[in-house]
């Protein structure tokens, strides 16, 4: 759904916004297309164990405009944290996490 600030969200039990903007959504897309196709390994996190994830020395990769759902930039690797469809359904352990490591060669600035 498209939100009263044209932010990209989910409805179920309540209103979720994952991206500020359509485009921020369609970037995460294109990028975790990208990402599944340069990456060596992937890696898949859920529930609890998403705050496990250490992200010192990764920036967000602000294109996304990620609000719930958001992406973080590594040396070699990405990383997409999904917790807007957890939140909306109020099931903490329905986040997850997808480690995309290995992209030295395209690198994960594009």
């Amino acid at each position: 759904m498209i939100g009263p600030a044209d932010e990209f969200g989910i409805h179920s039990h309540r209103w979720t916004p994952l991206h500020a903007t359509v485009e921020g959504w369609v970037e995460s897309l294109a990028l975790a297309h990208r990402a599944s196709l340069c990456a060596k390994q992937i890696t898949k996190v859920t529930g609890d164990d998403v705050d496990g994830i250490a992200l010192d020395g990764y920036e967000p990769v602000r294109e996304v405009k990620g609000l719930a759902d958001t992406w973080w930039r590594g040396t070699d690797s990405l990383v997409a944290v999904y917790s807007g469809e957890a939140d909306c359904l109020s099931f903490p352990a329905a986040r997850t996490a997808l480690i995309y490591s290995g992209l030295d060669e395209w690198g994960p600035g594009g």
